[in-house]
């Protein structure tokens, strides 16, 4: 994660903050993008929509809407597939309108770009900054590995092998984005009680969260990591992340509190039992869970 992230005041009064004028969701976007904590110093990088709502607290329909106007503003590109967006002129912003050719920057330039997931924007992005950071080696985008394998196959290959290698070739290109990975990363690092993180990741490869899905958690964890329930005698009885989300906790209802009532903090949890499974991973001190929530150490309780 960078330390710091440039962003000029003239981005207000300039073309590009002249067009989104009138959309806040695209002004929070743009801001977001060149500030976010997943951003490079290049401008291209790895970023679902659900870090966008997550960590700027718009809807999806807002990040979405605000994106999609930032695009046709042509302050950046985005990649559904790869997951990936181009902050267009971030890095000459964020680096240098140029260096020189001994300057080191330049080599971690290409270490940077070098070690970018697979994405369309990797050709352009090169073309675009060779001769400004001195950069040596430019590497193919999707479409064109996909143009170059199908004419290589076609040559020295019959019908049946080139379906036999294209096939390979999706096995080997398939996981390079790894969007679950990302987003279980992500829920990791959000969750509070950091323990038993197989059974958690093997929690999550089972929901298998679509974006939705992904939101809606991110949201859901905000609320409760500061309820009472969650904050109490230094989260003792936070459940573990994959009792959290075999249960769905996501899907609680967020207590709503009336304009003349006082808020009550236990009314959105369940009583606290003891728990006899010999299995439980929690201290034999400290075995307690949640009413109606499964042990992580078994299926049920003893």
């Amino acid at each position: 994660m960078r330390d710091y992230g440039k962003i000029a005041p003239r981005f207000w009064i300039g073309d590009t903050g002249k067009q989104l004028r009138g959309c806040t969701q695209a002004q929070v976007v743009a801001i977001y993008l060149m500030s976010s904590p997943h951003a490079n110093m290049i401008g291209l990088y790895y970023l679902p929509k659900s870090f966008i709502t997550h960590e700027t607290g718009l809807t999806i329909e807002g990040a979405s809407k605000g994106l999609r106007r930032c695009i046709e503003a042509q302050f950046c590109a985005y990649n559904e597939d790869s997951e990936m967006v181009w902050v267009f002129e971030m890095a000459r912003f964020q680096i240098a309108e140029q260096l020189k050719v001994d300057d080191k920057r330049c080599k971690g330039i290409q270490n940077e770009y070098d070690g970018l997931p697979e994405n369309p924007f990797l050709p352009t992005f090169f073309d675009k900054y060779a001769g400004r950071f001195h950069l040596s080696s430019r590497r193919q985008g999707v479409e064109e590995k996909r143009r170059g394998f199908e004419g290589a196959s076609k040559v020295h290959r019959s019908q049946e092998q080139e379906q036999e290698q294209e096939k390979r070739y999706m096995v080997r290109a398939a996981p390079e984005a790894k969007p679950d990975d990302c987003h279980f990363d992500a829920f990791w690092q959000s969750y509070p009680r950091k323990v038993a993180k197989d059974g958690a990741r093997k929690a999550w490869a089972k929901i298998r969260p679509d974006e939705p899905t992904v939101a809606a958690i991110f949201s859901a964890l905000e609320w409760q990591r500061e309820s009472e329930g969650w904050r109490k005698n230094g989260g003792q009885f936070v459940p573990h992340p994959s009792t959290w989300l075999n249960n769905r906790r996501w899907e609680d209802e967020r207590p709503a509190n009336g304009p003349d009532e006082e808020p009550d903090p236990y009314r959105d949890f369940r009583k606290v039992v003891p728990c006899h499974n010999p299995n439980c991973p929690e201290p034999p001190d400290m075995r307690a869970h949640w009413e109606g929530d499964v042990c992580p150490g078994s299926e049920q309780h003893a």
